[in-house]
């Protein structure tokens, strides 16, 4: 181990060290694969004042789209918002060239709707957290 370097805990990892380390992960996986392709989706639920009351947002990188967060106020659910939004955010991912889909959810959040909207569950973590999943999904485009 080369003696010129120790580990200390960082406090507020953004203000300085998240940048470098992620930057340095960027760089390693371009070597590896190539250059990302990077580029952000959002589409929203809004009354006429421009109230958000849902949304979805993705991230498109190596032409799979991400489905980072999708959420529809608790007024809204059950009223076809949220599959409206994952179809415009998929539809949009398929103009641009993507041909495949992931998310995660956990158990208390929509794993059914996601298996519905055609994802398949590729990944659990039990027990994350205490008493639920974690869910990894993913869909062909």
């Amino acid at each position: 181990m080369d003696e010129k370097y120790e580990i200390s805990f960082v406090e507020k990892p953004e203000d300085s060290a998240w940048g470098i380390i992620g930057n340095g992960l960027d760089d390693f996986n371009k070597q590896q694969v190539g250059e990302y392709n990077f580029q952000r989706i959002c589409f929203v639920v809004q009354d006429a004042q421009g109230t958000v009351a849902g949304g979805v947002l993705g991230e498109i990188w190596w032409n799979w789209l991400n489905i980072s967060l999708l959420w529809v106020k608790e007024d809204l659910r059950g009223k076809g918002y949220g599959q409206r939004l994952l179809a415009a955010a998929e539809e949009e991912a398929r103009k641009r060239g993507v041909k495949n889909a992931f998310l995660d959810t956990f158990s208390f959040q929509a794993p059914k709707f996601y298996e519905k909207c055609g994802y398949q569950v590729c990944g659990e973590i039990k027990g994350f957290p205490a008493g639920h999943s974690r869910f990894y999904l993913s869909k062909a485009l």
